[in-house]
C-alpha cells in the first residue's frame, strides 16, 4: 500500500528540482488542510485519500510549473468530494489558486439526461477555464495520470468506462497541447485494460528481444555520437523503443507483425541550436541510407501544439530501418511538455493560450448549435485528429483536420468567405470543392456576391466541425421555411423506415410526453433543426421510438377482443391452481407441451397468449405480436387460449434484441462489453452493415423476466451510435 511519506517526499524532490524557489510552509498548509478535509476518505487500495492530490501535485511539479498551479493540484479535489468553498480557498491560498480549483471541479451537482451531455459540459467547463489559465486543464491530466497509474484497484467495468475516456479524451488533448511523454503514457495504461491480451503479447515480445534491442541501440548511438563529437557538435543522443500503444496502433492498421513494422526503433539528437539540427541531419543521412518521403521538416513548419523536430527514417547496415528526431533543448523540452513548457517561458503570466491556440476558440465556437453527442464527436475530429497544414495566396499557414477540403479552408478563413464560396484553385488549378487537400497546397477560395449561400450536401463533404458549425448557423438564419420542409420530410422518411406511424406523434395524450424527451417546444421546431443539421432524424426518432412503441402496445392491448380469451368466473382460481409448464400455465388444460413461439420471443412480464397448434402443444407468443393479431378471426378463435406466467418460477428466457447502430469501429466491442458488464449470458453476438452508414446487431441472450430485459435494453441504448432497438426472432 502507498503510504504519505513515500508520496510526500516525491512530491518535495519533484518541486526542489524544478521550482527551488517554492514556498515549502505555504505548501505543506495546503498539505495539512487537504489532508483534513479528506480525512475520512480513502483510496479503492485503502490507502489515505491525500496520496491523491499529493501524486497530482508531483506530476505538476514535474512540468515546471508554478506554485500557484501546485497549490491547486493539491487542493483540486476539495470543492468538489468536501465542504470546502471556493471562498474558504481564496482566503487561505488567494484567488488564483481558487480559481484554478473551481476550474478543475466536475458539474456534479448539476442533473443531465444522458452520460454524452454531462461529459459535453465538463469538457465545455474545461475548455472555458483553459481560455484563461491553461493551468486548468494541466491539473486535469495530471490528476487523469495518476488515477490510471492506480487503474488496477478499479472494478473491470470502471476500468473500462475509464480507460475509454482517456483514450477518447485525455491522451488526444494531451497530444494537442504537446505533452507526448504523458499521452504515451496514458495510452499505455489504457491499452493495458482496453487490450489485455494485445498488451501481454507485446510485452513479452519487448523482454524476449530486451538484450538485442539494447544491443542494435547502443551500436547505433555510438556511431552517430562518435561522429558528431568528431565534427565539434555537443550532443545527446539515445534510443528508445516505440511505447507499447504506438507498436499496438501500427500492428492494427498496417495488418503486420511487430517483426515486420517499419520503424520500431526511434533515436533523438539533441544539440544546442537550429543550425546544427540541420548540420546533423547531414551527417546522419551520410551515415546510413535514407528511406525516400519518410523525411519531416517541423521545425520550418511546427505543428499547432508547438512541436518541433526534423524527422527522418533510415536503414543502417544491419538493414533494420529506425528513426532519427532532431531537435534542440528547447524544442525537447516542449516535446515532452508541451503547452506546459510554454507557459513557463511565458514567466507564467497564465494569458494568451486562446491567442496562441486558436483551436480552443474554436471548441469553444464549435458548441454551438450541436447536440451533447454530436459536441463530444467533433472534438475528436477538430482536436484530436492529424493535421493537414496548407496555405493561402499570400503564405499564411492554415492547419486543417486531415481529410479537409476546400470548404473546411474556406470557413476557416472566414464564413463570409465560405458563404460565398462558389469554387477553388488548388495550386493554380481548378479543383472540386470536395477534394482532399494535402500538405504545402496553396489553395484559393473563389467567391461571388451573388451566390446563394451554401448546400446542404456541404455538411456530409466537409471535415472540420468548424466549418459544419458555420453551415448550420447559416441555414438557422436564412432557411428557417425551408429547414422545416426539409427537416419534416427528413423525419417523416424515417419514421416509416422504422416502422412507425406517423399518427403517433399527433396524439394528443402523447405529443407533449415525445416533444419533451426531444427538448422542442414544438413539432416545427424540431423540424427546424433536422433541416439545418443540429440533429439528426435518427437520432431523433431513436429518442422517441421505445416511448411510441409502448404507447402502441397499450393501445393495442385495449382494442383486443375479449371473447375468444375471456375466462370463466372461476378461471382465475383454476389458473392459479394449475401446474405450470416451462414456466407458463394454461387455461383449461392440466397438462401439454408448451413452446415460446421464434416470431416474438416473449419473456416473463411480457402480455402473453397461447395458440393450440396441430401435434406441437400450445405456443405461446406476445399479446402484441403481430401473429397473434388474427386471434379475433372467428375461424381460429377457438384455439387461442388464455395463458399466464407462473411467478412462482424463475427460469432463463431466450429472447433477441436487435440494435440499429451508426457504422463505426468498436462498435461491436461496446456491445459485447455491455453485456459482459451486466452477466447476462448471451448466446449468439453478430452485425452486419447496412447502406447509408447503417450498421444492424443482434443479440441473443438470456433473462428472468421483461423488467432485466428492458435494464439491459436500456443499457445498450446508452452505447454511443446506438440510435435504436427492438425484439427480434430467435
Amino acid at each position: 500500500m502507498e503510504t504519505f511519506e513515500e508520496h510526500y517526499a516525491a512530491m518535495q524532490a519533484a518541486i526542489a528540482k524544478h521550482l527551488p524557489g517554492a514556498d515549502m510552509a505555504l505548501i505543506d498548509r495546503a498539505v495539512e488542510y487537504a489532508n483534513a478535509k479528506h480525512k475520512y476518505q480513502k483510496r479503492k487500495d485503502g490507502s489515505p485519500y491525500i496520496i491523491h492530490p499529493l501524486a497530482v501535485a508531483e506530476v505538476i511539479a514535474e512540468m515546471g510549473l508554478d506554485q500557484d498551479a501546485i497549490l491547486g493540484a493539491l487542493l483540486h479535489d476539495c470543492i468538489e468530494d468536501t465542504d470546502a468553498s471556493h471562498e474558504d480557498i481564496e482566503k487561505l491560498f488567494g484567488q488564483t489558486v481558487a480559481e484554478l480549483v473551481e476550474g478543475v471541479t466536475k458539474l456534479t451537482r448539476a442533473n443531465f439526461s444522458t452520460s454524452e451531455q454531462a461529459q459535453m459540459e465538463n469538457l465545455r467547463k474545461m475548455f472555458m477555464a483553459m481560455s484563461k489559465d491553461i493551468r486548468v486543464v494541466l491539473i486535469k491530466i495530471a490528476d487523469r495520470l495518476h488515477n490510471m497509474r492506480t487503474m488496477q484497484y478499479q472494478t473491470p467495468a470502471k476500468q473500462i468506462l475509464k480507460c475509454r475516456e482517456t483514450m477518447d479524451i485525455y491522451a488526444p488533448l494531451a497530444h494537442r497541447l504537446g505533452m507526448q511523454k504523458i499521452k504515451w503514457e496514458l495510452e499505455d495504461l489504457a491499452l493495458r485494460y482496453l487490450a489485455p491480451g494485445e498488451y501481454d503479447n507485446i510485452m513479452a515480445y519487448l523482454q524476449a528481444h530486451q538484450e538485442q534491442d539494447e544491443s542494435f541501440m547502443q551500436t547505433i548511438q555510438s556511431k552517430i555520437t562518435e561522429r558528431l563529437t568528431n565534427m565539434g557538435i555537443h550532443n545527446k543522443t539515445y534510443g528508445r523503443i516505440k511505447h507499447v500503444y504506438s507498436i499496438y496502433r501500427k500492428t492494427q492498421t498496417q495488418g503486420k507483425s511487430i517483426d515486420e513494422l517499419y520503424d520500431l526503433y526511434a533515436f533523438r539528437v539533441i544539440v544546442d541550436s537550429i543550425p546544427d539540427c540541420y548540420n546533423v541531419l547531414g551527417h546522419v543521412h551520410d551515415l546510413f541510407n535514407l528511406v525516400p518521403g519518410r523525411f519531416k521538416d517541423y521545425i520550418s513548419t511546427p505543428k499547432p501544439n508547438m512541436y518541433q523536430s526534423l524527422h527522418t527514417t533510415v536503414i543502417g547496415s544491419q538493414g533494420i530501418p529506425f528513426e532519427v528526431q532532431i531537435r534542440t533543448w528547447e524544442m525537447h523540452e516542449t516535446a515532452e511538455y508541451g503547452i506546459a513548457a510554454h507557459w513557463k517561458y511565458k514567466q507564467g503570466t497564465g494569458s494568451g493560450s486562446e491567442k496562441d491556440f486558436e483551436w480552443v476558440r474554436r471548441l469553444l465556437e464549435s458548441q454551438q448549435d450541436s447536440d451533447a453527442e454530436e459536441y463530444v464527436q467533433s472534438l475528436k475530429i477538430d482536436m484530436f485528429d492529424d493535421e493537414v497544414f496548407v496555405f493561402t495566396p499570400k503564405g499564411r499557414i492554415v492547419s486543417l483536420p486531415s481529410g479537409s477540403t476546400p470548404i473546411d479552408f474556406a470557413y476557416a478563413i472566414h464564413s463570409g468567405v465560405g458563404n460565398a464560396m462558389v469554387g477553388a484553385r488548388v495550386n493554380n488549378r481548378i479543383a472540386n470543392i470536395d477534394a482532399k487537400l494535402k500538405n504545402g497546397d496553396i489553395v484559393e477560395i473563389i467567391t461571388s456576391k451573388s451566390a446563394k449561400g451554401p448546400s446542404r450536401d456541404w455538411l456530409n463533404i466537409c471535415k472540420s466541425n468548424q466549418a459544419r458549425t458555420k453551415i448550420k448557423q447559416w441555414f438557422k438564419k436564412e432557411k428557417r421555411e425551408e429547414n422545416v420542409l426539409h427537416g419534416k420530410s427528413s423525419f417523416e422518411s424515417e419514421m416509416k423506415r422504422v416502422g412507425l406511424p406517423l399518427t403517433a406523434i399527433t396524439d394528443p395524450a402523447l405529443e407533449p410526453h415525445l416533444l419533451k424527451k426531444l427538448s422542442f417546444d414544438s413539432w416545427d421546431e424540431m423540424y427546424a433543426a433536422i433541416g439545418y443539421g443540429g440533429l439528426t432524424a435518427v437520432k431523433a426518432v431513436g429518442r422517441i421510438r421505445d416511448d411510441v412503441n409502448k404507447a402502441l402496445k397499450a393501445q393495442a392491448a385495449e382494442k383486443a377482443p375479449v371473447n375468444p380469451l375471456r375466462m370463466r368466473p372461476d378461471s382465475e382460481t383454476v389458473l392459479q391452481n394449475r401446474h405450470a409448464v416451462n414456466g407458463v400455465i394454461v387455461e383449461d388444460i392440466d397438462s401439454c407441451m408448451i413452446k415460446f413461439a421464434r416470431c416474438c420471443t416473449p419473456v416473463p412480464g411480457d402480455a402473453i397468449v397461447g395458440f393450440i397448434t396441430k401435434g406441437f402443444g400450445v405456443s405461446v407468443h406476445r399479446a402484441d405480436c403481430p401473429n397473434a393479431q388474427n386471434r379475433d378471426d372467428p375461424r381460429q378463435s377457438a384455439r387461442w387460449v388464455r395463458v399466464r406466467w407462473a411467478t412462482q418460477e424463475e427460469q432463463p428466457f431466450e429472447t433477441t434484441l436487435e440494435l440499429d447502430c451508426i457504422t463505426r469501429d468498436g462498435l461491436l466491442l461496446d456491445v459485447a462489453t455491455v453485456m459482459t458488464t451486466a452477466r447476462v449470458r448471451v448466446k449468439e453476438l453478430n452485425g452486419r452493415d447496412l447502406p447509408g452508414g447503417r450498421s444492424m446487431f443482434t443479440v441473443r441472450f438470456e433473462v428472468k423476466n421483461v423488467g432485466e430485459l428492458e435494464t439491459i435494453r436500456k443499457k445498450l441504448l446508452n452505447i454511443r451510435d446506438v440510435v435504436g432497438s427492438r425484439r427480434g426472432q430467435n
